[in-house]
């Protein structure tokens, strides 16, 4: 018997990322080679955004994918969310010229707020929600306190692209494949001040930090090097990382809704329970286990060192100064 397709929201379907994701999620990528889907694309109520959109759904249509069952376009996120199963939030206001990462949380702190209702009112009752605007990790607490009858455990945010990223570094410097890096992980905020673990990862089975004996490299180059890679994609070639996002995102709910290996884990951004020294309610990247049937948890007992709990504080108190300044939106 065939599947009943599985309804998958997304909002700045016509932008960079979402032009890079909608054709991998209707080939089946994301859900599975036996999974239809109908994609719910969802834009800003802006002329030049919607004939964009149409464009990409003229295109969606010519490749003629058999998993494709349908299409919703439209600039009002009560359409777009409706019976959604899986809100995959991409679209947020980008940065501005001359526009520090505050003025950025306090403007797209009320387009989340709104986006967050919409779904509280009109996804399926199993909805699961994975925000990437930035600053996503906020950005995802706001739509969370907007849904109150959505299980905080049903949001997450991605760190999913840093983890590669990490995972891709550690696999050069070693010169092995990176297959043969496991467990790399993200703690914190996705943003300047995260957290590349290299003390948990492993290469062939051993510390990273064993693997690789440069410590100045793992605390310099290394840390460095992921924290800024969004900022050297977009100094290299006049755009954000686009194509690497989808990829990540694709992978992150792949993450969420896929037993996770025995003895591994994946970076994912969740509401804090207190673990880690994460002051609990918090939106933050932690290493997270799925288990196949739509539940997660997050994994205990893993040892930072002196340099990563430095780092670790200085993340969390990104993230508080954060939410403090949506406080007003957290109602």
């Amino acid at each position: 018997m065939a599947k009943a397709p599985i309804r998958v929201a997304v909002t700045g379907a016509a932008g960079q990322i979402g032009y890079s994701l909608v054709f991998r999620i209707a080939s089946g990528q994301m859900f599975g080679p036996d999974q239809p889907v109908l994609l719910q694309m969802i834009e800003i109520p802006v002329e030049k955004a919607m004939t964009a959109l149409g464009g990409v759904a003229m295109e969606l249509e010519d490749c003629a994918f058999p998993l494709l069952t349908d299409m919703v376009l439209t600039d009002d996120p009560k359409v777009g969310f409706k019976d959604a199963n899986w809100c995959l939030l991409v679209g947020s206001k980008p940065r501005g010229p001359g526009m520090e990462r505050n003025d950025l949380i306090r403007e797209n702190g009320p387009i989340f707020t709104g986006q967050g209702r919409a779904i509280n009112d009109h996804a399926a009752s199993d909805v699961n929600v994975a925000v990437v605007g930035n600053p996503c990790n906020t950005n995802c607490l706001i739509a969370m306190h907007a849904a109150p009858d959505v299980p905080d455990e049903r949001f997450s945010a991605m760190t999913r692209l840093d983890q590669n990223r990490a995972q891709a570094q550690l696999a050069t410097k070693a010169n092995v494949p990176t297959t043969s890096v496991k467990n790399t992980l993200i703690w914190g905020n996705h943003s300047a001040t995260q957290v590349p673990d290299f003390h948990n990862a492993r290469i062939d089975g051993k510390p990273a930090s064993e693997a690789i004996t440069d410590r100045a490299w793992l605390e310099g180059e290394f840390f460095t090097t992921v924290q800024k890679r969004g900022a050297a994609i977009i100094q290299a070639r006049g755009l954000s990382s686009a194509a690497s996002a989808a990829n990540a995102l694709i992978d992150h709910v792949r993450d969420l809704r896929e037993p996770t290996p025995a003895g591994e884990w994946r970076s994912v951004c969740v509401k804090s329970d207190g673990s880690y020294d994460v002051p609990e309610g918090l939106i933050s990247s932690f290493p997270v286990r799925a288990d196949g049937r739509g539940g997660w948890q997050i994994v205990q007992g893993l040892e930072l060192d002196a340099f990563l709990k430095e780092k670790l504080q200085g993340t969390v108190g990104e993230l508080e100064k954060e939410k403090a300044l949506v406080a007003d939106l957290l109602g």
